[in-house]
């Protein structure tokens, strides 16, 4: 098998991958690591897996797989797997793969019961960390919505640990249609506050039905509109000294509470 070198025209073309307008065009994304590719193997996501030369034996069961699948396995020279790479140190495994992201429509019409929205969230290890926590929690779906980040953003797939391949994950434009929609479909929006009216501990009435906890920007949180216009506002009890919790520790508490709830019944 031909070695690939970082001028082929295979790697030049992966290596574009990294940017968001070209994913957006091309519909595909790349994934590193194991975890990744191992995810992207499971859900049948990955097009073709690319190896470094000198890695096959350590990573011979994903080539195993990918092979059975009948995905392409294509070898790398080590200065073609540092151009594929976005982390320091070269992974030496990698998958093409085509876009994850779904229509809000198509996740609402299977009757969600907990949804994890972001609005405008802008931190790729937050937003990654978000959809494995809700993953881990067993919710419906994760949502960005407004100006967010690509959730094929490498850092982003990273931060999830192979999560993003398997629960749907929504980007929509619009905020408020998208919210409009959701409150339609009978499921509740709760915001995190400070000064919201309920406190998470006593919240389990409001969070044994459909729910979708919104969760702002991390420099911002969410805007005065969406925090008037939800549902409930709730707030997180801190007894400490911290002022506030950012977006991934807050929702990995909010989702668990609501998956303790629903998961009880």
């Amino acid at each position: 098998m031909d070695v690939l070198s970082e001028r082929s025209s295979r790697v030049v073309s992966l290596a574009k991958l990294h940017r968001a307008p070209v994913r957006k065009t091309q519909q595909r994304f790349l994934v590193e690591g194991a975890n990744a590719v191992d995810a992207a193997l499971s859900t049948g996501r990955a097009h073709a897996v690319l190896v470094r030369e000198d890695s096959t034996d350590r990573f011979g069961d994903l080539l195993a797989r990918a092979t059975t699948a009948a995905r392409p396995v294509y070898l790398l020279s080590a200065r073609a797997a540092d151009k594929l790479a976005e982390t320091t140190t070269a992974p030496g495994i990698f998958a093409e793969c085509e876009l994850l992201t779904v229509d809000l429509d198509a996740v609402l019409a299977a009757r969600p019961r907990l949804l994890a929205v972001a609005v405008e969230p802008r931190e790729p290890g937050n937003v990654g960390t978000l959809i494995r926590c809700a993953d881990a929690m067993g919710a419906d779906a994760v949502v960005l919505l407004g100006a967010s980040v690509d959730p094929h953003n490498g850092k982003v797939v990273r931060a999830s640990a192979g999560s993003i391949f398997h629960i749907p994950v929504v980007r929509a434009d619009s905020v408020d249609s998208a919210l409009t929609a959701i409150r339609a479909e009978g499921i509740a929006t709760l915001a995190t506050a400070a000064d919201g009216e309920m406190g998470l501990d006593a919240a389990d009435t409001v969070l044994a039905e459909p729910v979708a906890w919104l969760f702002g920007n991390e420099a911002h949180g969410l805007p005065d509109d969406v925090l008037a216009g939800a549902d409930h506002r709730v707030s997180i009890p801190i007894h400490g000294r911290a002022e506030s919790l950012n977006l991934a520790a807050a929702s990995a508490i909010c989702l668990y509470a609501a998956a303790r709830v629903q998961h009880s019944k």
